[in-house]
């Protein structure tokens, strides 16, 4: 009797489980990520686009015979596709602040250069411009940075020389140097 007492109770267990259903469903849906190329530079030391002003104080003789260097100034890129970079000034002359009159006209291709003092991009420093000379500045775009690879955080850092010589008289004279990062 009791082995026909188990036996009934495992038979009701096995009904019961097999007209048990499932409660659940399921639902899809396609998701598209609609990527367009990106690419952005900026200075990190202001985080924009626009660095901070690079001052180049003469003070002494030897300002004036040896030329002045300005600290580095470092770079980001941020692009989905590998880039260069070129730089030029937004003008062939600096702009001139000052008591003399006529306006002296400084030309920025024999005064202003820079070099590249690192480069994290992947990518490899054009010529003219290096890693261990100064190049002067035009204002005509010239490839700087060649082949960066794609990434947020692509660093590079720049320093420029002010080299006016002794032809000027005091006074502020001023251009922008502008860098572009284009995607490949």
């Amino acid at each position: 009797m009791k082995k026909i007492v188990i036996i009934a109770a495992v038979l009701i267990s096995l009904n019961t489980a097999a007209n048990a259903q499932s409660a659940n469903s399921s639902a899809s849906q396609t998701v598209n990520l609609n990527l367009a190329n990106a690419i952005d530079i900026s200075f990190t030391g202001t985080g924009t686009a626009t660095g901070s002003a690079v001052n180049f104080p003469f003070n002494t003789v030897n300002d004036y015979a040896n030329g002045v260097e300005s600290t580095s100034q470092e770079l980001k890129v941020r692009s989905n596709k590998k880039f260069n970079v070129t730089v030029k000034a937004n003008s062939s002359t600096f702009s001139y602040s000052g008591s003399a009159s006529p306006a002296p006209t400084m030309t920025v291709w024999n005064t202003l250069s820079c070099m590249v003092t690192a480069n994290t991009t992947g990518g490899s420093v054009s010529l003219p411009y290096t890693t261990n000379s100064y190049y002067s500045i035009t204002s005509v775009a010239q490839n700087m940075i060649s082949n960066g690879i794609a990434g947020g955080d692509q660093k590079f850092s720049v320093k420029y020389k002010a080299d006016p010589g002794f032809s000027y008289p005091a006074g502020t004279y001023t251009v922008d140097v502008v860098y572009t990062a284009t995607q490949l």
